[in-house]
């Protein structure tokens, strides 16, 4: 698992509760319990935790968790 990703997995399964069993990079956002109020505050806790700001509509429950580390990426920061 590359850094980032290991980043965000700390922060999905510390601040918003998903269970490490139920974490994986294909897994869907709406597959780990987390809606549209629950990415809005992930946005909040990205912004602290690595430096971007990530809007309400860059990312869907939709979304993988692999789209989410690339989303985070794509805006600088190292993987």
């Amino acid at each position: 698992m590359n850094d980032l990703l290991s980043r965000v997995a700390v922060l999905l399964t510390t601040r918003f509760g998903v269970p490490k069993e139920e974490f994986g990079a294909d897994v869907t956002l709406a597959d780990l319990d987390l809606d549209s109020l629950s990415l809005v505050e992930f946005g909040l806790v990205a912004e602290k935790e690595f430096g971007v700001q990530i809007g309400e509509d860059e990312i869907s429950p939709k979304d993988t968790v692999e789209d989410l580390v690339r989303l985070i990426a794509d805006k600088g920061v190292a993987a």
